[in-house]
């Protein structure tokens, strides 16, 4: 009975220890941050023209150039780490990544478990189809099947607004990239795809099929992009305000704006 009484005691010291290391890391994690020279940037790296891959691998990006740029005021190497986009929220609070930075909608519902930094860019939902569908508006998906991202912030909408669309289309189909999604599209096994307009926009400009889709904006709230941050991680998150203000101030920020959105 003293063996088990004292392994007990043991057990309770050991995990209210390890409580504390993890309140101390919680709160300390900007000095984690910078005494380790780099911040970890949980991207989705298919999302164009935010963070994809060029044919060579190597990433590139409106949101790769603007974290390198913050990265740069703050004194800090980015790592971008690419991760499953539907589980981006369990990634940054399990501290796998610092930050979420990839086209990432501020929500009330993301702003219940994730702190955000300034809004950096406007975006908007819209619906792409396919011309010989013969699909006009969103009107006219009754009986349709519809294609969404699993965790974007278009599957959001589609919840949080069924009278648009969700009570309308037949069944929808969830993909973890876009780029599944427009192969599906232009292949015909699904109507209509619900997308970010600055992928949608950026895609069908680089395209050779562009002339076959048409795109409708939809009737949901406009989005505003803003960087993921840990609700714990507030000097972080000073950091990162204090750098989008003076890169706005200098112009850096719409050279950035300039060079993806023309």
């Amino acid at each position: 009975m003293k063996k088990i009484i004292r392994f007990l005691c043991l057990l309770i010291i050991v995990l209210a220890s390890v409580g504390v290391a993890g309140c101390q890391r919680q709160e300390n994690s900007w000095q984690t941050i910078k005494s380790r020279g780099t911040l970890v940037i949980g991207v989705d790296d298919s999302f164009v023209p935010m963070d994809f891959r060029q044919k060579n691998g190597k990433l590139v990006g409106f949101d790769v150039d603007l974290a390198k740029a913050v990265c740069k005021e703050i004194g800090l190497k980015p790592d971008f780490q690419t991760i499953d986009w539907s589980m981006k929220e369990t990634e940054l609070r399990n501290g796998t990544i610092d930050v979420i930075w990839n086209g990432y909608t501020k929500t009330k519902a993301r702003a219940k478990k994730v702190a955000f930094s300034k809004p950096y860019l406007e975006n908007d939902q819209i619906l792409v189809t396919r011309k010989n569908k013969g699909i006009d508006n969103y009107r006219q998906m009754k009986g349709k099947i519809l294609g969404v991202q699993t965790g974007s912030s278009g599957a959001d909408d589609l919840d949080n607004y069924p009278k648009v669309l969700k009570k309308r289309v037949k069944s929808t189909v969830l993909y973890d990239t876009y780029n599944n999604a427009f192969i599906d599209l232009k292949a015909g096994r699904i109507d209509s795809l619900l997308i970010d307009g600055v992928y949608a926009n950026y895609y069908l400009a680089h395209s050779k099929y562009q002339k076959e889709f048409k795109k409708e904006k939809l009737p949901y709230p406009s989005e505003k992009f803003s960087v993921g941050i840990n609700k714990k991680d507030k000097t972080l998150k000073n950091k990162i305000n204090q750098a989008l203000n003076h890169l706005e101030k200098t112009g850096e920020l719409k050279k950035i704006r300039e060079k993806w959105f023309n």
